[in-house]
């Protein structure tokens, strides 16, 4: 039994080698028409490409090519693109002679050939077994391929053989069966030589922001590097091309996706500007980022490319102990050692050594530790980013930073009506004094009717008592509210 088991094994790995290997003799069927003439365009004709990654999993691609085409109806294949496009989107132009080329039929065909794929499509047909082992009684004999299911079964005159150790060679390429993607093209020419560009989207290629922030020693200073990674699962490469980034909300039907789909991962205190290593520009309601340089996308890679380098960018650093919309219409329990927020916020200004859009992604934050060496201190996503507009990123929970929440008293004063009276706590077990935001979402009309601290009315829902709580400290905040629903 292992000795069969053996055997079968060797015949479906050679089955698919020699279908490969004997091309010379196969013949590939125009899937177009027949009687015509017929051309083919691959990279080697390529002059220039351009492509442009948008957020949502899609590129745009524009091929240029010099191409050769006889006059009168012809038929041209336009290899080696992704496996991944949306043949709706495709179009074709000639750049020098646009009036003399006519589209008459467009198709794509990405029914690839495979091993497998060949040897279903010769199920019921007749094939040639080579034989390589001495065990068997024939040298090379026809037979007919019965099932692919699992392993190949081939019948040989009345005998029904489960593999075979040798190899399959199948007559020819099924006409539906292509070597690689492929628009194919039936054309009017009334011209002469053409540079084509083939525009077209396809899925498979993003691309994401991420960011690199260091905290300086004093916690008042940020640098920023920021990074640009590209992800190509498209089923093509793009050779030394134009490389653009659409940053915004691109609006996409979604029966076109679902039809697609269907068919088929330091010190900086010395002040400098941010460094943008991608040129930026308003596009329609977008921004576009463009680099500077051609670069080669590989397939199946995943690339970085620089996006902007800042320095010396001031930033705050915030402490928060947040409440909560419901403490005020019911009676609460006591809440004990909760945590406070810590945050860093910043101005996407200018003069703030920024002023660009920045696209969405996450800024990842490290910190110089006693020894000189960074360590991460925490994360957080931004959203789309234009300039002149505040980013506040949240690290986490400050280690020695507690608060505690006592309503010291409740009274309903009307249906509507509610007054409740608060003690705060916060206790400090720093070795430095620091500032902790007490931020009180309150909802309804409202009224603080006294308090131990003054308060800022941030909004009609927030009020922010700002706390200096010393070193290895403890403070006390009282107030007394009533809200009317």
């Amino acid at each position: 039994m292992q000795r069969l088991m053996i055997v079968l094994a060797m015949a479906w790995a050679a089955a698919g080698v020699a279908a490969a290997q004997d091309t010379p003799s196969l013949k590939l069927q125009d899937p177009l028409k027949e009687g015509i003439s017929a051309s083919e365009t691959t990279l080697a004709d390529q002059t220039d490409v351009a492509v442009t990654v948008y957020n949502n999993d899609r590129a745009l691609v524009r091929d240029r090519r010099k191409v050769k085409l006889l006059p009168g109806e012809l038929s041209l294949k336009f290899m080696d693109v992704a496996e991944k496009i949306l043949p709706e989107t495709v179009s074709l132009k000639s750049l020098n002679e646009p009036g003399k080329l006519k589209i008459l039929e467009q198709n794509y065909e990405y029914d690839l050939m495979s091993p497998s794929k060949l040897m279903e499509k010769y199920v019921g047909k007749d094939v040639r077994l080579i034989n390589l082992s001495t065990e068997m009684n024939f040298q090379e004999v026809n037979a007919r391929l019965l099932s692919v299911n699992e392993s190949p079964v081939y019948q040989v005159g009345k005998d029904i053989y489960l593999g075979h150790p040798g190899s399959v060679v199948l007559p020819q390429i099924p006409e539906e069966l292509i070597a690689q993607p492929s628009l194919l093209w039936l054309l009017n020419n009334d011209g002469t030589d053409h540079e084509l560009e083939a525009t077209y989207l396809t899925g498979g290629v993003s691309w994401k922001a991420d960011y690199v922030v260091t905290l300086n020693k004093d916690e008042n200073a940020i640098g920023i590097e920021g990074w640009v990674t590209l992800d190509n699962q498209s089923g093509a490469a793009y050779q030394n091309a134009q490389l653009k980034l659409v940053a915004g909300e691109v609006n996409i039907v979604p029966q076109m996706l679902a039809r697609r789909e269907k068919a088929k991962a330091m010190d900086v205190a010395m002040a400098m500007p941010a460094m943008a290593e991608m040129r930026e520009e308003t596009f329609a309601e977008y921004h576009l980022y463009s680099l500077a340089r051609r670069t080669t996308i590989k397939q199946n890679q995943s690339k970085q490319v620089s996006l902007l380098s800042g320095q010396g960018i001031a930033v705050k650093k915030i402490y928060e102990y947040r409440g909560n919309e419901g403490f005020y219409s019911q009676p609460m329990p006591r809440v004990t050692a909760e945590k406070v927020g810590v945050f860093l916020s910043f101005w996407n200004k200018q003069e703030n050594q920024l002023g660009m859009p920045l696209p969405s992604g996450i800024m990842r934050v490290y910190q110089e530790d006693r020894d000189g060496m960074l360590q991460f201190s925490g994360e957080d996503r931004i959203k789309h980013t234009p300039k002149d507009e505040e980013l506040r990123l949240r690290l986490g929970n400050a280690f020695d930073l507690v608060g505690e929440r006592t309503q010291t008293d409740y009274k309903r004063i009307a249906d509507n009506v509610h007054q409740s009276e608060f003690e705060i706590v916060l206790r400090n077990h720093k070795e430095t004094a620091v500032t902790i935001d007490v931020v009180e979402p309150i909802t309804g009309d409202w009224d603080i009717l006294k308090s131990s601290l003054p308060f800022e009315k941030k909004d009609a829902q927030t009020a922010i008592f700002h706390v200096p709580v010393p070193k290895d400290g403890e403070v006390r905040v009282t107030y007394r509210v009533q809200v009317k629903y």
